[in-house]
């Protein structure tokens, strides 16, 4: 079927109500906008923020796996001195995991770091 007359005839009309209903909202986007900002520059990064998020996630995850590390080599290094193998590592490990918990909540801001209420006083 081909298309006739009359269904072209709205499809353009339809197009001119979007392009003046669009161009209505662009003027008022315009006068909204504060006097020194333009649309280019509102869209467009700070240098050094591109990574930020990449950087953050980076210093939180490593934090958690430095901890878990530090407490299996004090596990295991206490086990050989002592000779209670397997108890220091699982003990250790877990005193690991929550110690790199802790700071990666302190490192979050979830909880505020130690001795924060003597320096706000």
């Amino acid at each position: 079927m081909a298309p006739n007359a009359h269904d072209r005839d709205d499809r353009s009309s339809e197009e001119a109500d979007l392009s003046a209903r669009l161009q209505r909202l662009g003027e008022k986007l315009d006068r909204q906008r504060p006097a020194g900002s333009s649309p280019e520059s509102a869209s467009d990064p700070r240098p050094g923020t591109r990574f930020a998020g990449f950087a953050r996630g980076f210093r939180l995850s490593s934090e958690l796996v430095a901890g878990v590390i530090v407490g299996a080599v004090l596990g295991w290094s206490l086990d050989h001195w002592l000779g209670i193998s397997p108890w220091g590592m699982i003990v250790f490990l877990l005193v690991g995991f929550a110690a790199g918990v802790l700071n990666v909540m302190r490192a979050a801001g979830v909880v505020p770091e130690p001795g924060a209420k003597d320096r706000d006083a």
